[in-house]
């Protein structure tokens, strides 16, 4: 397998712990017929987690502990690191123990790794379109999966990505209907300005140049080039002259990637990266 890229920072155990068992909780709650009519209390097994297709791996951690909330006597071991390329055959994940214990976990612990390591995978895929000696950083959006943000985002850093602000107490972004119900982007920009923390930074969502123009008179710290054309986001370029940090968003593809890269913009952020990615095919086999 090849190299991973390191993601930033881990995901609390907490956060995995919590996950783990609203998903656990909300497949078994009825226990499992079928594995309990079919499969021996105490018969044993080993099972291996194999990639279908090359995939970017991610999501061992919560993999691991969807099986040790269902049964804790069943061991885990993991064969690929997070974040590396793995190609088609490749043994993930291997799980012993109980086999009933195994079969209860399987589909919860699959659904985790195979939207996980899907994530990371597109979200390498973009990473890799930035062209070399380029600024832009890819970054992801609020546009998750209920209950599901913080693994889906931690998937984005696996993949090489950067995330957006969490939630919408993490940071001032002003969008188009703020605009629309404020008054505008100078009076948006200035009450946020008032309003916010010394520490916080004021980021305006734009979608022409004469609105660019505004969010750089009122002193905006980061603006968003909504849904701009090529030529328009290289003009905004050479008006911002590097007073703000300057982010693409919207209708974002990852064959338009190089290309915005190359204007010289700083983040451009990808909301196809959570909500639509295909999942990852990754199955588990049990040994005969």
């Amino acid at each position: 397998m090849e190299g991973a890229v390191r993601a930033s920072f881990d995901l609390l155990p907490l956060v995995i712990d919590r996950a783990v068992a609203v998903a656990v909780e909300e497949d078994l709650a009825s226990g499992d017929m079928t594995t309990e009519a079919c499969v021996d209390s105490d018969a044993r097994a080993v099972a291996h987690a194999v990639a279908r297709h090359p995939l970017v791996v991610c999501g061992g951690t919560v993999f691991a502990r969807t099986f040790t909330r269902v049964d804790d006597s069943l061991e885990v071991e993991c064969h690929a690191e997070e974040g590396a390329r793995a190609q088609a055959g490749a043994r993930l994940w291997t799980v012993r123990g109980l086999a009933r214990s195994i079969l209860m976990a399987e589909r919860v612990a699959l659904n985790f790794v195979q939207r996980m390591s899907g994530i990371a995978t597109m979200t390498r895929a973009f990473v890799d379109a930035v062209p070399p000696g380029t600024k832009a950083r890819i970054a992801d959006t609020r546009k998750t999966t209920p209950g599901l943000r913080a693994l889906e985002r931690y998937a984005v850093r696996v993949g090489g990505g950067h995330n957006h602000r969490d939630n919408p107490g993490a940071a001032v972004l002003i969008k188009d209907n703020h605009i629309a119900a404020s008054g505008g982007v100078r009076r948006s920009i200035h009450r946020a300005r008032g309003a916010a923390p010394h520490t916080t930074k004021i980021a305006c969502e734009v979608d022409s140049l004469e609105q660019l123009d505004e969010a750089l008179e009122a002193g905006a710290d980061v603006v968003l080039l909504d849904n701009m054309d090529l030529n328009a986001v290289a003009a905004a370029v050479a008006r911002a002259e590097g007073r703000v940090v300057l982010e693409v968003s919207g209708g974002v593809t990852l064959d338009r990637v190089s290309e915005l890269a190359r204007t010289g913009v700083d983040v451009i952020s990808v909301g196809a990266l959570t909500p639509s990615v295909a999942t990852a095919d990754i199955a588990l086999d049990f040994e005969p």
